[in-house]
């Protein structure tokens, strides 16, 4: 168990194209809230919820978002304000396909470089999410907030920046080619960024991991 990183789930936001609140939406017959918890698990984190429905408290602790309807970013500044660890690794709801290798390997490079934003890129394309953050960032990602700059990665820029450091993207695909991290389903890795926004893209990756689990 990671004792000085920490894991959260982002399940506070509307899911107005998914039509119902997509933290409660099953894939493969579990809860995407429930997938994510157990994708923080594997990694070794402690793992609690930002921003989720009470229901969500049967899966972990619940970590009140006191800005609602602000994004994601809320959400983030809500749980690095109740956590005293280092670093804290940040997972939306709707990203079920990324594997636990990923997170791990996030966490082991930010522990050895001490940066204090660490992002993966997909082809070439920086992703927001899983996003590994040192709780030093906390007070410039709330002063985004509270100017209304509520974009995540434009967020993260500016904390890093802050801190006199860059903003640290990990290109995914040389760790998969040398092994060092990989999909236990054998997912190819340009499929683990699919984002669960539509009720169409529930039935893309249900078709995705069909095949690899039947």
């Amino acid at each position: 168990m990671e004792s000085n990183t920490a894991g959260f789930v982002l399940a506070g936001g509307r899911s107005s194209r998914m039509g119902r609140d997509k933290a409660l939406v099953h894939l493969h017959g579990e809860p995407l809230a429930a997938l994510a918890v157990k994708n923080l698990q594997t990694a070794g984190l402690s793992v609690s919820i930002a921003g989720g429905q009470p229901v969500l408290a049967a899966l972990a602790p619940l970590i009140a978002d006191h800005n609602p309807g602000l994004g994601p970013l809320s959400g983030i500044c809500a749980a690095l304000a109740s956590t005293s660890v280092r670093r804290a690794v940040f997972l939306p709801v709707d990203l079920p396909l990324l594997p636990a290798s990923l997170v791990l390997y996030l966490i082991h490079h930010a522990k050895m470089t001490e940066m204090p934003v660490i992002l993966p890129s997909v082809s070439g394309f920086p992703q927001t999410f899983p996003a590994i953050l040192d709780r030093a960032v906390l007070p410039v990602l709330e002063k985004e907030l509270q100017s209304g700059r509520r974009g995540c990665f434009s967020a993260f820029r500016a904390a890093a920046e802050s801190l006199g450091q860059p903003l640290t993207v990990i290109p995914v695909e040389p760790l998969v080619q040398c092994g060092q991290i990989s999909h236990p389903l054998g997912l190819p890795a340009a499929r683990w960024f699919l984002n669960l926004n539509t009720a169409e893209d529930l039935r893309r990756a249900e078709d995705l991991l069909q095949p690899l689990v039947a």
